[in-house]
């Protein structure tokens, strides 16, 4: 029934965009070049990071935002990173209409990325966004 009010209407049928149903779970930044040695000198880290809708509904999904800072605690580089740039890969071949159909209810979401850390980096963070439009 709602979705022919919406159809007569115009109206988009969507998930919510709520930044409080969002929990980052865990994080994790490791250096590549620990297991490497000295053959690689671009610095790739892999950070792992856990993210759970915590509604009972679907939410669409945020984007990331990881902040790199220097021993100061200065921003030396930002990355901002797009839902299909963070979800797995395998969850959204599985989900081919994740970004109109939302997040399930209770769902984490577990994903490790490959970053290049500038050479001064130590430390960051990770936030969650919804970008305007």
């Amino acid at each position: 029934m709602d979705q022919q009010v919406c159809h007569a209407l115009g109206c988009v049928n969507r998930p919510v965009s709520d930044f409080a149903a969002w929990k980052i779970t865990s994080v994790t930044l490791s250096t590549e070049n620990v297991r490497e040695g000295l053959k690689n000198v671009s610095n790739q880290s892999v950070l792992q990071v856990g993210v759970q809708n915590r509604l009972a509904i679907p939410v669409l999904f945020p984007n990331l935002e990881i902040s790199l800072t220097d021993a100061e605690e200065s921003e030396i580089k930002k990355i901002q990173l797009t839902p299909q740039e963070w979800l797995p890969t395998t969850w959204q071949e599985s989900h081919s209409d994740f970004l109109r159909q939302g997040a399930p209810a209770g769902e984490i979401f577990s994903s490790a990325l490959l970053i290049s850390l500038p050479q001064n980096a130590a430390g960051y963070r990770v936030r969650i966004f919804y970008p305007e439009k």
